[in-house]
């Protein structure tokens, strides 16, 4: 017979009281559920939350972002983005309007339908396309892009040999550079690494519905920062206040100082790495917070990327089998 929710309540509350303190450094993939239908739906709901920026920025500031990504990646109406972690298509489709042809990437089901419903409510699908899959199995396609994004911290969710692989895939994707034109761009942003919160934390709250929950739950959190790995953990215990059920998770997020940061670009095939503290002085009402780096890919870049072995088998991106346009 399986216990009563007020038995699993109690275990539950005994499990966290017995947990490691600290826990020991995740050395693979953390276990935060960004592709699980259920979590994935209430996730996209705080993306379209415009009273907070956690999940995707309000959309004045993503305007304001993408008109400094026009300007700096040299865009114009004809140029191919590819969106690396996409969400729920807010940059993309913008892009899309104002004449590039897009492609975002995402492992949200509810993102990737919220970004293709956006496309066509727009009226840019035949220039906006979405896929849902693993970035880090991205196969390098035989379509070229312009530019490359990796936006709002999410390279920081990988594990560092997953992060220089997947820069190695964004790099293999971009036009080379030519004596007539210059090569594909990538901007990555991340968190200033000067500026990251190192004060271990720990917190907890209540709710009858949100993020972790459509039904009353109680959440308890905790942060800690490893200073010999650069890495930030975050574990949340869930407890489910009908069942009494437990689900912990975790998120890893890996700080890069400037310099370790421009150095992974220039392995992975980047050259002339520029570097913007707060997105260049963009008017964000967090942008302190943030680094911004800028490069273009070096000429005859090996296109040499490894699969993840637990990532799932990657798409053939749209347009492979396309005629390359005519680039200005």
């Amino acid at each position: 017979m399986s216990p009563d929710p007020a038995h699993r309540l109690y275990n539950a509350l005994w499990q966290i009281y017995h947990r490691p303190q600290p826990p020991p450094p995740p050395y693979g993939a953390a276990n935060f559920p960004w592709d699980d239908p259920d979590f994935s739906e209430r996730m996209l709901r705080q993306h379209l939350d415009q009273s907070h920026g956690a999940a995707s920025r309000p959309q004045a500031e993503i305007f304001r972002l993408v008109d400094w990504l026009w300007d700096k990646l040299s865009l114009h109406e004809g140029s191919r983005v590819l969106d690396v972690t996409c969400g729920p298509g807010l940059y993309a489709v913008e892009l899309a309007r104002r004449g590039c042809t897009v492609h975002g990437l995402d492992f949200s089901p509810a993102a990737i339908r919220y970004a293709q419903q956006m496309a066509a409510d727009a009226g840019v699908t035949e220039r906006c396309s979405f896929e849902l899959c693993d970035v880090l199995a991205m196969d390098a396609p035989s379509a070229r892009f312009d530019a490359v994004l990796l936006l709002y911290g999410e390279l920081a969710t990988f594990t560092p040999d997953e992060a220089a692989n997947l820069l190695r895939r964004c790099a293999s994707v971009l036009y080379p550079s030519s004596k007539q034109c210059p090569g594909g761009r990538m901007v990555v942003e991340l968190l200033d690494f000067e500026h990251i919160d190192r004060k271990d934390n720990t917190w907890w709250f209540a709710d009858d519905s949100g993020l972790w929950g459509d039904s009353p739950f109680f959440h308890l959190g905790e942060r800690h920062w490893y200073g010999e790995q650069n890495l930030s953990l975050e574990k949340f215990h869930i407890i489910n206040l009908e069942t009494g059920e437990l689900h912990e998770y975790t998120l890893a997020d890996q700080a890069y100082p400037t310099d370790t940061m421009a150095s992974m670009m220039h392995e992975a095939g980047f050259e002339q790495v520029e570097i913007y503290p707060a997105w260049g002085n963009v008017k964000l009402y967090d942008a302190g917070e943030w680094v911004v780096y800028l490069a273009g890919k070096v000429p005859g870049v090996a296109e040499n990327v490894t699969t993840q072995p637990n990532a799932r088998e990657g798409p053939r991106l749209p347009m492979d089998d396309n005629p390359e346009p005519d680039r200005l």
